[in-house]
């Protein structure tokens, strides 16, 4: 049994005695990835009595936050925005790359299912549903800017522009939700976002041409107070156990 145990929490990228040095961790963890650490952090807080204080908004409301000095001892968040805070020395060693997620498609479960395979097709049924959901750029989204680039891209941002509705980020402000509560027809947001709401169904990726990717990566900032407990955490954050989650949840592990 004391074998199993200790397998249990080194799969979890703790060590033995963790619990005689519990801290409490100060993270900010953009919502994108929300839907996985929702169950991977819970495992890690039990296996070695860390508390963890976590944030969830977009990198572009999260970012002005622990720039004005909330305490943060770790940051995890897209890509470009952590190297952002590394070349400013806001984060110590650099970063360490999670997941990988990409743009889907969504309607209300049971609602027809359009096709969205092709540009074309895509365009047909933006031009036909009555409303159209995405992030707001002004909640801090890195998503929202691009979906209006995919409307100028399709030459139709005139027609499908009025029918937009806008989430404002967060987990009590998301495309998932207006898509699910009938506010708008079509949802078009990051892939684990959108699987994560069960009452909403993805029905396509944004075709090749119109895709954004986008990296989630991880990060200890240089003046945090709980270094050794973050470092932990982003150990459990890269385990086997931890990639299979975000398969799950729509997330590419790296």
């Amino acid at each position: 049994m004391r074998r199993m145990a200790f397998a249990a929490a080194v799969a979890l990228g703790v060590s033995a005695g963790a619990h005689a040095e519990a801290a409490e961790i100060n993270a900010f963890v953009s919502t994108a990835v929300k839907a996985a650490t929702d169950e991977i952090l819970p495992a890690f807080e039990r296996a070695n009595g860390h508390t963890i204080r976590a944030s969830y908004a977009p990198s572009g409301a999260l970012v002005p936050r622990f720039l004005k000095g909330e305490p943060v001892d770790i940051f995890v968040t897209d890509a470009p925005a952590l190297d952002d805070l590394i070349r400013q020395g806001k984060i110590a060693g650099g970063r360490v790359d999670l997941v990988r997620t990409g743009l889907a498609i969504a309607v209300k479960k049971g609602a027809p299912r359009p096709d969205v395979s092709t540009p074309e097709a895509l365009k047909r049924a933006l031009m036909a549903t009555k409303s159209v959901g995405h992030a707001s750029p002004a909640g801090g989204s890195i998503t929202g800017g691009h979906v209006q680039w995919v409307f100028r891209q399709l030459g139709i941002a005139d027609e499908v522009t009025p029918k937009v509705k806008m989430s404002m980020g967060g987990p009590n402000s998301r495309v998932s939700v207006l898509v699910s509560s009938g506010q708008a027809e079509i949802g078009l947001q990051q892939a684990s976002e959108l699987y994560d709401n069960p009452e909403v169904e993805v029905i396509g990726m944004l075709p090749a041409g119109l895709q954004q990717t986008t990296q989630y990566s991880a990060g200890i900032t240089t003046n945090a107070r709980e270094a050794t407990a973050a470092k932990a955490m982003i150990e459990a954050l890269t385990t086997p156990q931890a990639k299979a989650i975000y398969q799950a949840k729509g997330l590419e592990p790296n």
